[in-house]
């Protein structure tokens, strides 16, 4: 397995499958106008995990300062291929991504996901991660 940081459009579109089973509402034009402003604003990096060519898993994350965190990489996203769950593939992204927050001097890491993704919980903390807080989210396009 070789992890490698996605650095073009052409490099976004060959993981959309991959990230599509993550975010499925995202078209694919959607998805390269998401990543091509994220990395503008914040820095968002999407880091893949390949076996030859083929994409099994992918993390994405930026770096993030505030109050309450202080600097903190923030996981946006996430996916392992269906195929290849179970398998260690999100432990060794997670692990990255802490490697990469401690290069960085960052104080810590976080992330979200769903209330009801049980099975998402318990991966995390599995993975020593732990429940501090509950997110919420307010659309204001009708």
């Amino acid at each position: 397995m070789e992890l490698q940081t996605l650095k073009t459009a052409l490099d976004f579109e060959s993981v959309y499958p991959v990230m599509r089973e993550l975010r499925s509402e995202l078209s694919l034009q959607d998805y390269l106008e998401f990543i091509e402003a994220a990395q503008a604003s914040n820095g968002y990096t999407l880091v893949g995990m390949f076996e030859g060519k083929t994409c099994l898993a992918l993390i994405g994350f930026r770096y993030l300062i505030d109050l309450a965190h202080g600097k903190h990489l923030y996981v946006d996203d996430l996916v392992v291929t269906q195929s290849c769950r179970s398998k260690g593939f999100g432990a060794t992204l997670l692990r990255y991504a802490e490697e990469e927050a401690r290069r960085e001097n960052c104080r810590g890491l976080r992330l979200c996901t769903g209330v009801g993704n049980e099975k998402a919980k318990r991966f995390y903390e599995q993975n020593g991660w732990h429940q501090r807080s509950v997110a919420y989210k307010k659309s204001v396009i009708a």
